[in-house]
């Protein structure tokens, strides 16, 4: 896979994992170290002995000059995994050039060298100096000058790599222990003393005199102002300390002392502990950290306004809170009723101290959010350990306190005029029956007349279901919700009556679609933004949005976008989000991601936004047009009887596959137009015949078979041969069966449009998400193929259809025939 190379725009191939190490520290070194790019290059050759060899990227002194021993001043080594071997690769460039200092980076650890005479050394740094920056100077910077980064986990997990395989403490969420008393650390010293030099820094000249012992003292003094902050509270105990060893503390101060955390657009600690906590809390307990993308959208849409109260009931690092304070903060900051108060930041110590509340269970998480809302809104935080599912009268005395009233002598929730969340949720977590029975959504609910109905029956439930009900009791009327939740819940039939408890007596304000790779590749969940006003009555167009990508793919690797004039991928990072915030502030008609749904539109209680929106559609449309064809919906061609459709049989009982003569097709058999027979899934034939039974469809000749459902297939389609009629179908498929007609319609020329990407551009806006499986379910029908104006154009596709798929049945009855002769065949 090409994309042009973010430096020089030569194409490189992302594919490869190197690259992707590559071009990651390139940007890191342009936007991060401000190094002009035609001051860099790739693949430079390095004249070693008598041979020649490539280095990864090289940096030059100037622009112009680029004589290998005298105008390189370093070089970055990304391609060898074993650091052994790199470091070494990166020595013997450096000591063939002029190179001062040198980078080996394998992404996950890295190492700096420094050339002090013919002498390479690898203890002496602990970063790198930024473009023009004398390299002695590297540890004297100023608050000032400190520089917000775009990416914080690739730091973080290098310093975890790093410090995993060299530090006196070798297990995990020890590390992320150590991890967060640094974090606060940094970020204490970057809001006190302004116009103080930085504590959190390593100098050369303490690197040179190995003075590793300084700066740990110099941390545990600032470690110490951090434990004063925040006594109180219980985040930290009396004597707490500092355990990691002085030379791990000054690699992470090395790493962390240009960057300003308070400044970057990420929340450091959730970033952090995502990276170092273990797999318990990230995942197994249904806790996903919140992209601040997300984050920005929900807070940027609420719009919460100083003096009103804000509550995150799953608050976990604190991500929510923290952003909402700053947006509400740069309000006051332009306010006239704040702006020129001289109290200006006592009264945001204030609305930080009074009006930011938060409930978490996970103990660890409680101390970081505690700590890092005392940190950040200077005031003593209201976040409190507690199960916010657990019944109101099973709250411990701080949780009562802060989250129960009193009214005519009941115990009942507080109110809040903000409740912005994204609930833990999964398939494998369930709240128990003792504590479901005192939420109407913890029992089952039955369909009456075309409204669900709660029953007596107390049943185990999805943690996120009982969240949606606790948000809303902790809403004022008026008040408004912001809150993640998987797609299921806005469109499933199995889930019809959370959605109805959500929307009863509520306002839908706006619904945002997110990437499948949101929390990818934590949970494998497909979610969307709701957020809606409490007790209003339903406003006449709802805002939606899509965001098509948000930075990374399944694997957490960042995504660029691709250009399809040029077919190569830019050095853009595919980020809908930042879009979609700026269509928010200024909606348009051209706008791409963010559109207005009325309320009377919305089609069967479908309320996921990638189903209205229309820009896949106009493209479909533009594309059809350009061909000189117009569009026909399927379900039109079933309604004029040209078009019939029949349900798969059904799946056999798993002990029988493997052990007969009759094919069993599922979703994975549908490939190329045509209908692979695993033989590890042949069944016997009374199987076929008590599944299929009388009802079954007898497959005939030319019948189309359409992939509804399944992880990746959907839309795939295959055409029946003589060969494939006596087959077991799995439900997820459906047979399309032509009949004779005046349009000229034939079997053939609908495999062709159904396999054409006009059709194939308008399925994903159709497939939904039910738990973790897309489903087109009955949507199928809405699709539109593009049909030729001109008639003698479509039975000339049609005839070459046909001449393809004829030349393959006539190959598989070839190989049919020597089956017979010598015995069957595996394929």
């Amino acid at each position: 896979m090409k994309i042009k190379d973010f430096l020089t725009g030569k194409p490189v191939d992302i594919s490869k994992p190197e690259e992707k190490v590559r071009q990651e520290f390139e940007q890191i070194l342009h936007t991060d170290y401000f190094y002009d790019k035609d001051r860099m290059d790739i693949e430079v050759p390095i004249k070693i002995g008598s041979s020649k060899k490539r280095a990864d990227i090289v940096i030059y002194k100037h622009s112009k000059n680029k004589e290998q021993y005298k105008d390189i001043l370093a070089i970055v080594e990304v391609k060898q995994k074993s650091r052994r071997d790199g470091v070494a690769q990166l020595s013997s460039y450096m000591q063939a050039t002029s190179a001062i200092f040198g980078v080996w980076t394998n992404g996950d650890e890295i190492t700096y060298l420094y050339k002090e005479g013919n002498e390479i050394k690898d203890d002496v740094l602990v970063n790198i100096p930024k473009q023009d920056e004398d390299i002695a100077n590297i540890g004297d910077i100023t608050k000032e000058k400190l520089r917000s980064v775009r990416n914080l986990k690739p730091i973080f997990r290098r310093i975890l790599k790093t410090l995993y395989a060299n530090t006196n403490i070798s297990r995990k969420e020890k590390l992320g222990s150590e991890m967060i008393k640094l974090i606060f650390c940094k970020i204490h010293d970057e809001l006190h003393n302004l116009h103080a030099l930085p504590k959190f820094r390593v100098s050369k000249e303490e690197l040179e005199r190995h003075a590793y012992e300084e700066v740990k003292d110099r941390l545990q003094g600032i470690f110490s102002e951090v434990k004063e902050r925040l006594k109180g509270d219980g985040i930290f105990l009396k004597n707490e300390t500092i355990l990691l060893d002085p030379k791990s503390v000054v690699h992470v101060v090395g790493e962390l002392a240009f960057i300003s955390l308070s400044k970057t657009e990420k929340d450091a600690i959730g970033e952090a502990f995502e990276v170092f906590a273990e797999s318990k809390l990230v995942g197994e307990k249904g806790e996903f950290f919140t992209p601040r993308e997300i984050i920005k959208l929900a807070i940027q849409i609420i719009d919460p306004a100083p003096e009103e109260s804000i509550i995150d009931p799953a608050c976990g690092s604190g991500g929510f809170l923290i952003y909402a304070l700053s947006y509400i903060w740069q309000k006051m900051e332009k306010d006239r009723k704040y702006k020129n108060s001289p109290k200006l930041a006592d009264i945001k110590r204030k609305i930080a101290e009074n009006y930011f509340y938060g409930i978490e269970k996970e103990v660890d998480l409680v101390r970081i959010c505690k700590a890092y809302m005392t940190i950040i809104g200077d005031g003593t935080s209201k976040i409190i350990q507690q199960n916010t599912l657990k019944p109101i009268h099973e709250f411990n005395p701080k949780a009562k306190e802060h989250y129960t009233e009193k009214k005519e002598g009941k115990l009942t929730i507080k109110k809040f005029d903000y409740v912005i969340t994204n609930p833990p949720f999964g398939a494998k977590i369930k709240v128990i029956k003792e504590d479901c029975k005192y939420f109407d959504l913890g029992h089952k609910w039955k369909k009456k007349e075309g409204v669900f109905e709660k029953t007596n029956t107390v049943q185990e439930t999805s943690p996120q279901e009982l969240f949606i009900e606790r948000c809303l009791q902790m809403l004022k009327s008026g008040g408004k919700l912001a809150i993640v939740l998987p797609e299921t819940y806005l469109h499933a039939p199995s889930k019809k009556y959370v959605l109805q408890y959500l929307k009863k007596n509520n306002n839908i304000i706006s619904v945002i679609d997110l990437p499948h790779n949101t929390f990818r590749p934590y949970c494998n969940a497909k979610t969307c933004l709701i957020v809606l006003q409490k007790n209003r009555p339903q406003q006449s167009n709802i805002i939606m949005g899509v965001a098509e990508q948000m930075g990374h793919d399944h694997k957490g690797d960042l995504m660029y976008r691709f250009d399809k004039n040029t077919k190569e991928f830019t050095k853009d990072i595919w980020d809908d989000t930042e879009i979609i915030s700026k269509e928010l502030v200024s909606p348009s008609k051209n706008n791409k991601y963010v559109f207005h749904v009325q309320s009377s539109a919305i089609v069967k209680d479908y309320f996921v936004p990638r189903y209205y929106w229309n820009t896949k559609i106009k493209e479909a449309k533009a594309k059809a047009k350009k061909a000189n064809m117009h569009l026909i919906s399927l379900r039109e061609l079933l309604e004029k009887n040209i078009l019939h459709s029949y349900n798969g049989h059904g799946s056999p009982p798993s002990q029988y596959k493997g052990q007969g003569n009759i094919p069993y097709i599922r979703v994975a058999d549908i490939v190329n137009w045509d209908v692979y027979k695993n033989p590890t899934s042949m069944i016997p034939a009374h199987i076929y015949s008590d599944i299929k039974g009388a009802n079954g469809i007898d497959l005939q000749e030319k019948d189309i078979l359409f992939v509804r459902r399944g992880s990746y297939r959907i839309g795939a389609v295959a055409m029946i041969s003589s060969f494939d009629k006596n087959v077991l179908l799995t439900n997820e498929i459906t047979v399309l069966r032509i009949s004779s007609n005046d349009i000229g319609l034939s079997p053939y020329y609908l495999l062709f449009a159904l396999s054409h990407e006009i059709t194939q551009l308008q399925i994903n806006n159709k497939v939904f998400i039910d738990t973790t499986l897309p489903n087109i379910g009955e949507r199928w029908k809405e699709l539109k193929i593009p049909v030729f104006n001109d008639q003698k154009e479509l039975e000339r596709i049609s005839k070459k259809i046909l001449h393809i798929m004829q030349a393959r049945w006539q190959a598989n009855q070839t190989l049919h025939q020597i089956a017979q002769k010598f015995g069957g065949l595996t394929m």
